[in-house]
This record gives structure tokens, C-alpha cells and sequence, in this order.
């Protein structure tokens, strides 16, 4: 996904884990996250938690890039102020990178 989007002219941040994501958007202020929701350590619905509360952090867009799509899961990440939220089974990184490009327009 990173690949992808690097392609299409976004600069893009990594981070391995939920903490190491926090720390990265904190320093950084990023106008838009991608956040998976299984990470070592933070889980994902945490670390979106964490930044909606954070007034420094809450106008960061988040889209939440799971393979969990259950109704209940879609619905808490909705309700802890995602954007979106994308099952990655069902997207490509194309269809990804546009929702991105929409998002941030």
C-alpha cells in the first residue's frame, strides 16, 4: 500500500506498531492516517481513540484499513471518528489511493 501511494505522489510515513503510529502522528501532525486495527502492542482502535481525544491530533483524518469487517467493528471505528473504513479484502491499492485522494481534496 505504501508502494502505492508513494507512486501516486503522496509522502508517506511508516510505523511497525500502534505506539511507534502515535509517536509518528504526534511528531508529524499528518493529514491523513491509513490505521490498521490488528498491531502488536496499541491495538488499532486505541491508537484512533487516543488521536480523536488528542485536540492537537483530532482533525487528522483517519481511514481504517482492516481485515476485520464485521458490523460491530465497522460501527466502534466509526463512532471513534474514522473517516472510513475499509475492508482490505475488498479494495485494491488503486481504489484505496483514490479514497485517499478524495478524502484529502
Amino acid at each position: 500500500m505504501a508502494k502505492k501511494l508513494k507512486e501516486d505522489g503522496f509522502e508517506v510515513l511508516e510505523a511497525a506498531d500502534g505506539e511507534e503510529g502515535l509517536k509518528k502522528t504526534k511528531d508529524e501532525n499528518p493529514d491523513l492516517v491509513l490505521l490498521d486495527l490488528i498491531l502488536p502492542g496499541i491495538g488499532g482502535f486505541d491508537v484512533l481513540a487516543k488521536i480523536k481525544e488528542d485536540a492537537t491530533l483530532n482533525k487528522v483524518r483517519v481511514i481504517v484499513l482492516s481485515n476485520l469487517g464485521q458490523k460491530e467493528e465497522i460501527e466502534k471505528g466509526m463512532s471513534l471518528g474514522a473517516n472510513d473504513y475499509l475492508v482490505k479484502a475488498n479494495f485494491t491499492p488503486k481504489e484505496i489511493s483514490e479514497k485517499v485522494k478524495k478524502l484529502l481534496e
